[in-house]
């Protein structure tokens, strides 16, 4: 019984990680998108070369963090949560 719960909650923590990893899509196609939005742009008006890049800078830089969090998120599921979890099943018995 003790073997399976462990199983369970080591294969629910794997599952977590993966499913938070796929939160790095959307970081990587959203500025693929801006990108590709700042280089129509700066063709179109070669003149607002700076202003279109520090903006697109800035909001790459911002759409960026999901994908952090999501990194965050899917260390903590694979290395403390785990261990956290395992301890409150121990305790319980």
């Amino acid at each position: 019984m003790l073997e399976l719960a462990l199983g369970i909650i080591l294969g629910c923590c794997a599952l977590g990680a993966g499913m938070a990893m796929i939160a790095g899509i959307g970081p990587g196609i959203g500025e693929g998108s801006a990108v590709a939005s700042a280089c129509e742009a700066i063709g179109r008006q070669p003149e607002s070369k700076g202003q279109v890049t520090s903006t697109m800078l800035m909001g790459c830089a911002i759409a960026e963090t999901t994908g952090l969090y999501a990194l965050v998120i899917a260390i903590l599921l694979l290395f403390v949560a785990p261990k956290i979890l395992v301890g409150v099943l121990l305790a319980a018995l």
